[in-house]
């Protein structure tokens, strides 16, 4: 016959929780006799304590601190009880933070970064744990606008745990406060180099070839764009090139030498937004020459491509007259 369990008379603190906790479990298990938890206990190959039924009572009802390696054996078994059955990983990993906060109080009760990286933040339930609120308040989107061009893509210049040792040693040196002001600073864009979007004097060898197929991109899109809504904008911009004696002499011979090509030719006369896909990527070279005159670079890496890029067009927009 199961034997009741009364609620904790423990006063509110870290121990009453992690009662409350182990109570929970309990019920949730059947409320199994204390001997018989003792027993699934002393059963299992993974066991790290020998509580007898009178410890598990103990710990059930709060009369005492256990060791951790007597919760651990605890939750297991009452999870493999549960119905349905409770991962007993979770469990366990639920239950550590709750008994470490009893010697340790609030730092205790959150998890170690090896903990987040393995078992995440929490909250899959709905619910906010202190590592919820802690990365919240943490994060540093939360404080301020990150600078867009902090969030290029890039090959780091040192590796995580050298930039984690030189933090440590700005704080150990300037303090705390100090070094937090200091990072929000940077993450805002005031850093050497931000003029040229390079921060620290970062540079990438492929940056331009990076920034020039960002460039060809973002023009295909738009020149789909126009072309849907205008149908003989195609043929009007090839008559426009050709009678631009501004264009550069070499672009134009390349053009040129690319419509004296048959296949390229006949590709260009089914090019709309529909067969764009279909058409080879020298045809995609030879729109994009007939309908931008020129596009280049306004503003930082990590803005909106509309921001980022300018495009005269040969035929301006209708919007644009």
């Amino acid at each position: 016959m199961a034997t009741a369990t009364t609620a904790s008379p423990l006063p509110p603190g870290p121990h009453r929780e992690l009662v409350e906790a182990l109570q929970e479990l309990h019920r949730a298990a059947g409320k199994l006799s204390f001997r018989k938890v003792s027993t699934l206990i002393g059963g299992r190959e993974d066991q790290l304590s020998s509580a007898s039924h009178e410890t598990v009572r103990s710990a059930v009802n709060g009369l005492r601190v256990p060791r951790w390696e007597t919760i651990h054996d605890i939750v297991l078994v009452l999870a493999g009880q549960c119905s349905p059955p409770r991962d007993e990983e979770a469990e366990t990993a639920r239950f550590l933070p709750l008994w470490r906060a009893i010697g340790e109080g609030e730092s205790g009760a959150l998890k170690s970064f090896q903990e987040l990286v393995n078992g995440g933040w929490g909250g899959e339930d709905g619910k906010w744990t202190p590592e919820l609120v802690m990365g919240m308040l943490i994060n540093p989107f939360s404080a301020i606008e990150i600078h867009p061009s902090l969030a290029a893509p890039h090959e780091p210049l040192i590796p995580e745990d050298q930039w984690v040792h030189g933090m440590a040693r700005l704080i150990e040196e300037q303090g705390a406060e100090h070094a937090l002001r200091v990072l929000l600073h940077l993450l805002k864009g005031d850093y050497v180099g931000a003029e040229e979007g390079a921060p620290y004097g970062y540079s990438n060898p492929d940056r331009e070839a990076m920034e020039a197929f960002a460039a060809f991109q973002y023009g295909c899109r738009e020149i789909l764009r126009r072309l849907a809504d205008e149908p003989n904008l195609l043929a009007e911009s090839i008559r426009a090139m050709r009678a631009d004696e501004t264009m550069d002499r070499d672009d134009r011979a390349e053009m040129l030498e690319n419509e004296s090509d048959p296949s390229l030719l006949r590709e260009l006369m089914i090019v709309t937004p529909d067969t764009w896909d279909e058409v080879s990527e020298e045809a995609h070279h030879m729109v994009f020459g007939y309908m931008i005159k020129q596009i280049s670079p306004v503003g930082p890496l990590g803005l909106p491509d509309a921001e980022r890029f300018r495009i005269t067009w040969r035929i301006p927009e209708p919007s644009a007259v």
